[in-house]
């Protein structure tokens, strides 16, 4: 019965949170403007780089016994990532005239998109392995882990979602996939929850791979596309919402710990 119950409290602790993630998503999107948006992919640049940097490549590195190994995964998750939209490019050009490579912002928006799924949807199933690990501790330890992962995923998730707006996606699909996403991570709870054992010994490298495409999304989609906002008042608020971004990342941080 007691597993039953951590299984229980496993499950309904991840709907909710994705739940949550929807409501503020829908929330956000009934406002939204170019704006807003600019101002969300600034914000998830933030949170991006602020979860890889403050929660879960040190969390990798000290569940690791394998410093250089981890590292290392982080390292062939960028090229894992860098081949693949290579790959993503060619077969969009393959048969046609792209000698000169010019720009087709339709393609380019969809891409950013696809790999902000494809990093959202990693890094839940990961979120969902952590959640359940510590409700198998603890049901306290799971309840203070969740709120610590939800409060930093809600400003995350609606950073995707600006992103999935500003890729070409209509705002009632985005908040489809963000809700499809969301679910990934009571896929991976209940994985983890019968599987702990192989999970915890792959968790390192999972976390470091899922650091891996946060951080190419962020640096190589998402920092290029603010770098075409050049008035010096929306610089600034770039800068200040990323700053928020790391912030909030931060904050979760010191209470976390």
């Amino acid at each position: 019965m007691a597993n039953l119950t951590t299984l229980f409290w496993i499950i309904g602790t991840c709907f909710a949170g994705g739940a949550l993630s929807l409501i503020f998503a829908f929330l956000f999107l009934r406002k939204a403007n170019a704006t807003i948006l600019t101002n969300m992919v600034s914000l998830a640049v933030g949170t991006l780089l602020g979860a890889v940097f403050l929660e879960i490549l040190p969390h990798a590195l000290e569940l690791s016994s394998d410093f250089h190994l981890t590292t290392l995964t982080v390292l062939i998750g960028i090229l894992i990532f860098f081949v693949l939209e290579k790959l993503l490019i060619w077969r969009h050009c393959h048969g046609s005239h792209c000698e000169n490579h010019s720009p087709d912002v339709h393609f380019e928006r969809n891409k950013k998109g696809s790999f902000v799924l494809i990093g959202d949807l990693f890094h839940n199933f990961i979120d969902g392995s952590l959640i359940a690990s510590a409700f198998l501790f603890d049901i306290r330890l799971g309840l203070v882990t969740s709120l610590a992962i939800f409060a930093h995923e809600i400003p995350q998730e609606m950073g995707n979602i600006s992103i999935l707006v500003e890729s070409g996606f209509k705002k009632s699909k985005a908040i489809l996939f963000n809700l499809i996403a969301s679910m990934a991570m009571v896929v991976g709870a209940i994985l983890a929850y019968y599987l702990i054992d192989s999970v915890s010994e792959l968790l390192p490298l999972l976390l470091a791979f899922a650091a891996s495409s946060m951080i190419y999304v962020a640096v190589s989609d998402l920092i290029p596309g603010l770098h075409k906002k050049t008035q010096p008042n929306e610089s600034i608020m770039q800068v200040v919402m990323i700053v928020i971004g790391v912030s909030i990342i931060y904050i979760i941080h010191l209470y976390l710990h």
